[in-house]
């Protein structure tokens, strides 16, 4: 039986995993506001740092939506500045802890 405080982190996890890709699609719609070609908002869902899966969902997703796209290559570059950016904040977290 799970103890309630591995129930609350994996909610967290949930939680923080939702509000990512959440802030991905809501960045990309953001910043086609200024663009004159705008890219695809599951371009900004690919950013979480779950590698490949993020960006194989938005692949999925994008050719269910048309199935001319092909997003896999192009959700792979901010797919890995995710790992990058949890990368660098785990360290940021570990040298606070220290």
């Amino acid at each position: 039986m799970l103890k309630p405080q591995t129930l609350a982190i994996i909610g967290l996890a949930a939680l923080a995993f939702a509000v990512s890709t959440a802030g991905g699609v809501l960045m990309a719609k953001f910043v086609n506001l200024f663009r004159k070609d705008p890219i695809n908002p599951l371009i900004g869902a690919a950013g979480v740092s779950a590698v490949p899966m993020a960006a194989r969902v938005a692949q999925k997703l994008g050719q269910e939506a048309n199935p001319a796209n092909f997003l896999l290559m192009h959700a792979m570059g901010p797919n890995m500045a995710g790992v990058i950016a949890t990368s660098v904040a785990a360290g940021i977290f570990l040298q606070m802890l220290s």
